[in-house]
């Protein structure tokens, strides 16, 4: 934990910025909130979700095993790892669970690298490539539970408060907690962060609740990008100093949040990217009076069918 400061994230930000988006921010009106919403549009970034800091923030300026590198990932954490890889001509072998969309799993392919689908969860799945890195040497990199990954989507909460700094509560998605750690750790307690997580993937909510890493058994419509069984090491003590709450939504409610955003804005994003906004449109996060959100919708790695088939 002590590692993930601001002083380090900004530092991450820094090394990675030749290799990523700055990815803007969009003000909107939503219903039952008196002040305009900042929505950080991180979807936009390279292999459409905020996968792609860490990924890059775990191969700058290291040194790597020349057999390569490997990564567990339900689809997002896989592209980004591969995307960045071929930036630097790095071998990638990625592994993801037999239910992986194959929508993720065509673009993982798409850059270059060596795909493995095993497993039924991502845990079963990560337990595989760390028998595969054992084996062979590679180096995994893992999608939320090293200190380079976390620095690396800890420089979106520190993008975000240059765009928005008049923010006082910041919704996130969280999954296994990568991304909310690093804004979490950014932030240090200075604006509310609020996690928000599907009703059957509660890992952050469950391991406030107990105290300890709990493992919960996954299920939802987000399931393939808010998934884990269990929570990070390196975020549960910054989770337990420095987010505000953990609330809970329905999977109705994440499929009301994306026919708002494709109705009202023209965005279209996949069931863990509106997440965060479903706490809002839902009623499960009550605002207090003129109290100023931002909202992060973190991916769009969704197929044109399955998106008209959960809006319509």
């Amino acid at each position: 934990m002590s590692e993930i400061t601001p002083d380090a994230i900004a530092a991450t930000a820094t090394r990675i910025a030749p290799y990523i988006r700055v990815t803007p921010t969009l003000r909107a009106n939503v219903p039952g909130v008196r002040e305009p919403v900042s929505f950080k549009l991180e979807f936009l970034q390279h292999t459409g979700s905020f996968k792609a800091r860490g990924a890059f923030s775990s191969l700058v300026d290291q040194t790597l095993p020349l057999v390569g590198i490997a990564a567990a990932s339900g689809g997002n954490h896989g592209a980004a790892v591969a995307f960045a890889a071929r930036q630097f001509g790095i071998k990638a072998k990625i592994f993801v669970p037999r239910t992986a969309p194959k929508s993720k799993v065509d673009r993982i392919v798409s850059y270059g690298a060596d795909i493995v689908q095993v497993g039924e969860t991502y845990q079963k799945t990560s337990a595989h490539c760390l028998a595969y890195c054992e084996e062979t040497g590679a180096q995994n990199i893992h999608a939320y539970d090293q200190v380079a990954v976390l620095l690396g989507q800890g420089t979106v909460g520190l993008e975000f408060e240059t765009q928005s700094p008049e923010t006082e509560t910041l919704l996130v998605a969280t999954g296994g907690g990568g991304l909310i750690g690093g804004i979490a750790a950014w932030y240090q307690g200075r604006v509310n962060v609020v996690s928000v997580e599907p009703t059957g993937c509660a890992t952050l909510h469950t391991a406030l609740q107990t105290g300890k890493h709990t493992p919960i058994s996954p299920q939802s419509i987000a399931q393939d990008s808010l998934g884990s069984s269990l929570v990070g090491t390196l975020m549960l003590p910054m989770a337990q100093k420095y987010i505000k709450s953990a609330v809970l939504v329905s999977d109705a409610a994440i499929i009301d949040a994306m026919k708002w955003l494709w109705t009202e804005l023209r965005i279209a994003v996949e069931p863990g990217g509106a997440t965060a906004l479903a706490a809002l449109i839902s009623g499960v996060y009550v605002p207090d009076a003129g109290e100023r959100f931002g909202i992060l919708l973190c991916g769009a790695n969704i197929d044109a069918q399955k998106f008209g088939q959960l809006i319509a």
